[in-house]
């Protein structure tokens, strides 16, 4: 019997360790990471988290360290997602009988969602710029934007100053939670919007074009790369990192304006006695085995030795705080959350309203038939996916939701 923590994939070309033991991995995810353990610039190995699922081109929760070249799609198209969580002053016991209100004063004080089919204007944009926003935007974001656009055009026909402050829509979401000491905790989970959308599609159709160019064959399109010789990765790694900056501002001005919305809300919420900001979908320079890498984390959070982080559940599921143990073969790193466990569309078809209310007894959140793709039951087992990764990460705090606001 393996005395390892994680299962060695079947790949002919390429080495995957997968830290999987208890959870599903669908034969499509499978064939996935093997293209991605296949390219010749991947570094020792692909590292797979317990989360892990179909994404498009890199699989999501993966983790790829490269030399050389970046696969743009294997960073995604929202850059920079990830999750904030702040710990309160307040305790259960201080808040309604009914959270409904608060439920609402939090939707009120975000923009979240897309404007619906025939409407007019957008509901997950502001439609006039706070100051704080409008400040923020200005002071560390407008002028290497302007920059990024000179070069690129293309990218400044996007969303940006605009959706700064937004929560968005599908799975990212702003709760309320409990730990286990019955104390307050404000978490959300969000990326770089319509921008970093924009970033992202661009900068892999760029790829996809070099590779066509160079008549390089892939086993998926998706895995078009920039090597690091060319003008596209330096142009590449400029925006992905402005884009990164941008997700981590766009979760800090959300928190600020949640936590003034529940002061209004339930009084006093004290000092943030805890606060963490993590990525979940991005790209930096790290040194691993000796070497200075590029890691990609699609759907995977750093977890170096004594670094926080975050780990969701789903809907009516526990999520964690964690602290990494600076695990070298993952590359310090574990999963995103849960991963899901079917696609959206099946989710849909296969369960009811009816299903979802039942699954989210006692949480406050929307029961409607356009969340039933964010229902539990779309998602891994979150229990067996913190098993897996037992070596990976500690936890430090479990939480319980009590109200989510989805976009």
């Amino acid at each position: 019997m393996s005395t390892t923590s994680y299962d060695i994939l079947p790949s002919e070309r390429g080495l995957i360790k997968a830290w999987t033991r208890g959870v599903p991995v669908e034969d499509q995810a499978h064939q996935q990471l093997k293209n991605l353990a296949g390219l010749p610039f991947v570094h020792k190995w692909v590292a797979v988290m317990p989360d892990v699922h179909l994404g498009k081109g890199a699989t999501i929760g993966s983790v790829v360290p490269t030399k050389g070249a970046i696969v743009p799609a294997a960073v995604g198209v929202d850059i920079g997602c990830g999750m904030m969580a702040v710990k309160t002053s307040l305790t259960a016991d201080q808040l309604p009988d009914s959270l409904a209100s608060v439920r609402s004063a939090v939707e009120a004080a975000v923009p979240h969602g897309r404007t619906a089919r025939g409407g007019r204007g957008d509901r997950g944009a502001w439609g006039h710029i706070p100051d704080a926003v409008g400040k923020l935007w200005s002071s560390a974001l407008k002028d290497d934007f302007d920059v990024l656009t000179d070069k690129h055009r293309k990218l400044g026909q996007s969303n940006h100053v605009n959706h700064l402050g937004t929560l968005g829509t599908g799975n990212h979401f702003i709760e309320l939670c409990l730990d286990e000491s019955d104390a307050v905790w404000v978490m959300l989970h969000s990326g770089s919007r319509g921008v970093g959308n924009r970033i992202g599609t661009y900068f892999i159709s760029q790829a996809k074009r070099e590779m066509e160019r160079w008549h390089i064959n892939l086993p998926d399109p998706d895995l078009a790369y920039l090597p690091d010789s060319t003008a596209l990765f330096g142009a590449y790694v400029e925006a992905v990192g402005w884009a990164q900056r941008f997700a981590l501002h766009n979760r800090a001005l959300m928190m600020r304006a949640t936590l003034l919305a529940l002061e209004a809300e339930l009084g006093s919420l004290g000092a943030e006695q805890m606060a963490v900001n993590c990525h979940h979908n991005y790209v930096q320079k790290e040194t691993h085995y000796g070497e200075s890498v590029w890691v990609t984390r699609k759907g995977a959070v750093r977890a170096g030795k004594g670094e926080l982080g975050i780990i969701p559940g789903s809907m009516g599921t526990r999520s964690y705080i964690v602290r990494g143990k600076g695990n070298r073969e993952s590359f310090c790193s574990c999963s995103h959350g849960a991963g899901r466990v079917m696609s959206r569309t099946a989710a849909k078809k296969r369960f009811t309203v009816a299903d979802h209310a039942k699954a989210t007894k006692g949480i406050e959140c929307r029961k409607d038939a356009s969340v039933i793709d964010e229902t539990p039951m779309a998602y891994k087992d979150i229990d067996a996916v913190m098993a897996a990764q037992s070596d990976l990460v500690d936890v430090v705090h479990t939480l319980r939701q009590v109200v989510c606001v989805k976009g």
